[in-house]
């Protein structure tokens, strides 16, 4: 491969039709503070998904000074229904850091920024190549598939990572480190798809070892997933008028700090969830809801009483800032009045 040409060609094509993203910036340095947030928000979220997330997130808090000094529930409320809570927390810790250790500026290196709460090396690459322009490989899943891709890598992912990383070094340009890392998320994102690659549109579709072969959606080659395991609790949708009881979760743990309904503990096989009721109510089951977190599925059986609380009840009427497990009770509540549902 002619390394030289090859890099001609992506960043050509990047120049002409690169993506417009609100925390982009053509011609100029970007913002660190959001090239930061939205490398976070990124993470195991589409593009669609994140963009409303950190529109609103810089409109309430403008600059990591401000983050800084949010309130904590606040802020993960404003991060429900983005996932992986730990995410948010690790936001505020690092944001705090900054803030009281750093000025309010950010490092502008790799190994600075890998000192902060929560960066690991992929969010240190990126924020240090796009924010600031230093030389970083930058390999998210859209840049893995397309170096596999090119150079038919037939060990199977997580093993591959290293000779991924490898290869994606021989290729970034060090004259435009960050035009580059975004050069190559955007080839990932919008030709090299996971399904029906574009290869007819692709820059650089002369140099791919899988184009020639005919099999590049072969790649990356992938280990066979074990089944995820399955948990059983119970959640509990307490009314009292429009309003519906809600509680503080441990700020440790799965969906920590976040507020949500009262629930079981999740276990392994079914519960009987009438008698782990919050407060004694009428309670009726009306039907279950099924939920997939990382490392695991849930079904939940959702019971739903009229009442007047229990101690540390949070009465509110709006539910859309819950995460998405607890909306989907609520959601289910609220549809129906009918008599205990069947249990399966």
């Amino acid at each position: 491969m002619d390394v030289a040409t090859f890099r001609t060609a992506l960043l050509d094509w990047y120049d002409a039709g690169a993506r417009e993203l609100p925390w982009r910036v053509r011609g100029g340095r970007a913002d660190p503070y959001g090239v930061w947030l939205s490398e976070v928000m990124l993470q195991q979220t589409t593009v669609p998904h994140a963009t409303p997330y950190w529109l609103e997130f810089l409109r309430r808090w403008p600059t990591v000074d401000d983050l800084a000094v949010a309130d904590d529930g606040e802020v993960m409320s404003a991060w429900a229904g983005l996932g992986y809570y730990a995410r948010a927390r690790n936001l505020l810790a690092c944001a705090r850091v900054v803030a009281g250790d750093h000025g309010g500026i950010f490092p502008d290196t790799e190994e600075g920024l890998r000192a902060l709460p929560g960066v690991g090396p992929y969010t240190a690459a990126a924020v240090a190549a796009i924010a600031f322009d230093r030389l970083a490989h930058v390999v998210d899943g859209n840049v893995e598939r397309v170096v596999a891709r090119l150079f038919r890598i037939a060990t199977p992912l997580p093993k591959a990572k290293s000779e991924m990383r490898a290869r994606a070094a021989e290729l970034t340009d060090p004259a435009r480190p960050g035009d580059w890392a975004q050069a190559m998320m955007d080839l990932g994102a919008m030709i090299c798809r996971p399904r029906a690659p574009l290869c007819e549109r692709c820059p650089v579709a002369r140099w791919c070892a899988g184009r020639a072969a005919g099999d590049m959606e072969a790649y990356p080659v992938k280990t066979i997933k074990t089944a995820r395991p399955r948990r059983y609790g119970a959640v509990y949708v307490l009314r009292r008028g429009d309003e519906t009881a809600l509680v503080r979760r441990s700020p440790k743990g799965l969906l920590g700090g976040m507020l949500g309904l009262p629930t079981t503990d999740w276990a392994d096989v079914r519960l009987d969830g009438l008698d782990a009721a919050p407060v004694e109510a009428d309670w009726k089951r009306v039907g279950e809801i099924e939920h997939v977190f990382t490392h695991f599925s849930l079904t939940l059986d959702v019971w739903m009483a009229e009442g007047e609380g229990f101690d540390g009840a949070i009465w509110s009427r709006d539910a859309s800032g819950l995460p998405s497990v607890f909306l989907k009770a609520v959601r289910l509540a609220r549809t129906t009045t009918s008599p205990s549902a069947p249990r399966p």
